[in-house]
């Protein structure tokens, strides 16, 4: 089954961290990212731009580009890891070592079909 685990966190202390702290944070996040790979449980990860470089798409039609995601949270979303366990029990561990690591970060994890263009999606087994 997959699951994504969505990594967020309040956007201005991460631009707060020095060039050092983030690598040191980065290089511990990447042990774990390494240890995921030769389990063959991690997928596409990607650690998203700043808010302020986004844009966001709405509205009817073919909608209108407006400046970045206008949410009222104190928490953005930063990043997702995509995996691959036989249960969301599984996910959570992994998701708890990301967090033993990033400890002032939320990870939200949710079960996600994959789309392959020209396939149907696939349908793991629901917890």
């Amino acid at each position: 089954m997959y699951y994504a685990i969505l990594a967020y966190h309040a956007e201005g202390i991460v631009e707060s961290w020095s060039e050092e702290e983030d690598a040191a944070l980065m290089a511990e996040l990447l042990e774990i990212n390494d240890r995921l790979v030769r389990e063959k449980s991690l997928g596409p990860a990607a650690r998203l731009g700043s808010t302020q470089q986004a844009v966001t798409l709405r509205g009817k039609g073919e909608g209108m580009v407006v400046d970045g995601p206008f949410a009222e949270t104190k928490e953005q979303l930063l990043g997702f890891y995509v995996v691959d366990f036989p249960d969301i029990d599984a996910a959570i561990a992994a998701a708890r070592d990301l967090r033993r690591a990033n400890p002032t970060a939320v990870y939200e994890i949710r079960p996600i079909s994959l789309y392959l263009p020209g396939a149907s999606l696939e349908t793991g087994a629901q917890n």
